[in-house]
């Protein structure tokens, strides 16, 4: 996945348009590949799906989830995910997904404008007050992104996954909208 020289200037951060859907499994394919700790699902989960999983990801019918893509040249080089729940005494809530840069095109701000993209539409959208994830206790860059936007810590799972290296713990974060 080679890219041009990394330059935020250049990446456009919107709502991932369903022509995007083959881009978008071939980076989240990459992500479960190459940093397989960061998520809960594998690459063999995900490469099995059929291309209408990948498509309705991105384009949901009912409106319960939006993805976000950081585009660079035509080309897909980042995205986050919000999932909003549908039951009634959760519908306050959204949960962040799938947050991944590829690395070429890290520490120069990608992540932090993909989760202030997605918190915005949180923000704009009806009822939603709060947004919630889970981050490997590990990854200590993405935890300080999220800590950077104000979401706080609520709890470690120990052994919320397990990989080839043994078991691994999530951080459960959450951050509240409405909090001045």
């Amino acid at each position: 996945m080679n890219s041009p020289t990394p330059d935020s200037q250049d990446v456009h951060i919107l709502p991932l348009p369903v022509a995007h859907a083959a881009q978008y499994r071939e980076l989240m394919l990459h992500a479960f590949k190459h940093e397989p700790d960061a998520f809960t699902s594998t690459h063999a989960e995900r490469a099995a799906l059929p291309f209408s999983w990948w498509e309705q990801r991105i384009d949901d019918p009912q409106q319960n989830s939006i993805v976000f893509g950081a585009i660079a040249g035509g080309k897909l080089v980042g995205t986050v995910g919000l999932e909003f729940s549908v039951r009634a005494k959760t519908s306050h809530k959204a949960h962040l997904i799938a947050m991944y840069t590829l690395p070429e095109w890290r520490g120069i701000g990608i992540g932090g404008k993909l989760l202030g993209a997605a918190l915005a539409y949180a923000r704009r959208r009806p009822g939603v007050e709060v947004v919630t994830l889970t981050v490997t206790e590990s990854n200590r860059p993405a935890i300080t992104i999220y800590e950077a936007a104000g979401f706080c810590s609520f709890g470690l799972e120990p052994m919320a996954i397990r990989t080839s290296d043994g078991y691994k713990a999530k951080n459960h974060m959450w951050l509240h909208l409405m909090a001045p």
